[in-house]
C-alpha cells in the first residue's frame, strides 16, 4: 500500500541549485539521419525547416523546482538570470517555488537553450550561457546558512558552479544529489569524481552514465562505492535504482498517452524523485513518483507546461502502480 506520508507535503527545505533558461523549441517534421551523410560529416552545413516553435521558460533549477512545487513542496530555487527576468520569477513564485535565491544580473540575460526535435525524438542543442556564467559566484554554504535545508540538488549549470556547489553542499553535511546530467560532456573525469564521491545520490539516463564511466575510469562497481545510490535511466524503459550495498532496484516506467515532447521528463523525474526523498518513503516508491511525473511531461509541449493536481497524481500512480 502506498505509505500516507508520500501524499502530504514534508515542510521541509530543499535547496535546487541550477541553470534557469528560456527554451526555444523547434519540431522538425522528419529525421536527422535522413540528412546527414556519411561521407560527409567532416563538413557539416545542415538547416532543417521547423514546423513548429515556442518560447518556454525553463533551466533545470526551474524545471525542478516546479515538478516539486506542483506535487505540495515548496523548493528553494538557487540561481542566476538576467535582465529579463522579471515575469518568469513572478511565475515560479506563483506556482510555489521560493526565489528569494536566485540572483538577477542587470547586464546578462538569462540563459537561452535552442533545442529541435525530429519524429525519433532525436535533440539538436544550442545554448547560450548569459547570466548562468554568473552561477559559480553563489554560495551554496552561505543559501543553507540562512535557513537549513534537508537537501541540497546540484543540477546543470555552469561547470565550475556545480563543482562549488557539490563540495559546499557536503561540507555544509547536506544530503546531496547530483545530477550532472547532459554537464557530463562538459566535466573532466577528476571533477565528476570528485562532485560523486560523499553525495547521497547521483542520478543520470545509460548515455551519460556510460561517459562518466568512460572520463573517470572507474567501473560500475567503484562508483557504487563513492555515492550511497546511483539513480539510471532508461526512457520508456524505467530506471534502475544502484546501492552502494550492491542491491540494484528496477523501476518500471509511467506508460504515457502520448508523447509530445520528451523535453524536461528527466528533470520532471528528479523533482518527483527528490519529493519522495524528502517525504521519507521507500526507494521504489521515489522511483515511480519520478516516473509519473515524467510521463506528465512528456505529455505536454515544453518543461513547464504540464500541470496536475495532487489529487490527480495520486489517481495516476495507483492506477499505474497499484
Amino acid at each position: 500500500m502506498l505509505p500516507i506520508a508520500a501524499r502530504e507535503s514534508s515542510g521541509k527545505r530543499v535547496l535546487v541549485a541550477g541553470s534557469l533558461a528560456f527554451d526555444q523549441i523547434m519540431t522538425f517534421p522528419g529525421y536527422f539521419k535522413d540528412h546527414i551523410l556519411p561521407d560527409k560529416i567532416h563538413m557539416i552545413n545542415l538547416s532543417f525547416l521547423v514546423d513548429d516553435f515556442r518560447k518556454q521558460r525553463g533551466g533545470c533549477a526551474g524545471n525542478i523546482a516546479y515538478t516539486m512545487a506542483l506535487l505540495g513542496e515548496r523548493p528553494t530555487a538557487v540561481a542566476t538570470a538576467g535582465n529579463d527576468f522579471d515575469e518568469y520569477r513572478e511565475w515560479l513564485e506563483g506556482e510555489g517555488v521560493e526565489t528569494a535565491e536566485i540572483r538577477a544580473h542587470d547586464d546578462e540575460v538569462t540563459a537561452s537553450c535552442f533545442i529541435t526535435t525530429d519524429k525519433a525524438d532525436n535533440q539538436i542543442t544550442g545554448f547560450f550561457v548569459g547570466a548562468m556564467a554568473r552561477a559559480r559566484e553563489i554560495s551554496l554554504a552561505e543559501v543553507a546558512a540562512r535557513g537549513g535545508a534537508a537537501y541540497a540538488v546540484v543540477a546543470p549549470d555552469d561547470p565550475e558552479a556545480m563543482a562549488r556547489h557539490c563540495r559546499e553542499a557536503k561540507q555544509a553535511g547536506l544530503p546531496l544529489v547530483f545530477d550532472p546530467s547532459f554537464q557530463v560532456i562538459a566535466m573532466d573525469g577528476d571533477t565528476l569524481r570528485e562532485a560523486a564521491d560523499g553525495a547521497y545520490a547521483v542520478i543520470l539516463n545509460d548515455y551519460e552514465f556510460a561517459v562518466l564511466q568512460e572520463k573517470t575510469g572507474l567501473s560500475e562497481k567503484a562508483l557504487r562505492k563513492l555515492a550511497e545510490l546511483w539513480v539510471v535511466t532508461y526512457g520508456e524503459k524505467g530506471s534502475d535504482l544502484l546501492r552502494a550495498s550492491g542491491e540494484r532496484i528496477p523501476v518500471p516506467a509511467c506508460p504515457v498517452s502520448e508523447v509530445v515532447d520528451p523535453t524536461g521528463a528527466g528533470d520532471a523525474f528528479r523533482g518527483g524523485f527528490v519529493t519522495g526523498l524528502l517525504r521519507g518513503v521507500e526507494l521504489p516508491v521515489c522511483g515511480r513518483m519520478g516516473a509519473v511525473a515524467a510521463a506528465y511531461a512528456i505529455e505536454r509541449y515544453g518543461t513547464q507546461s504540464h500541470r496536475y493536481t495532487r489529487d490527480e497524481f495520486w489517481a495516476r500512480y495507483e492506477r499505474v502502480f497499484g
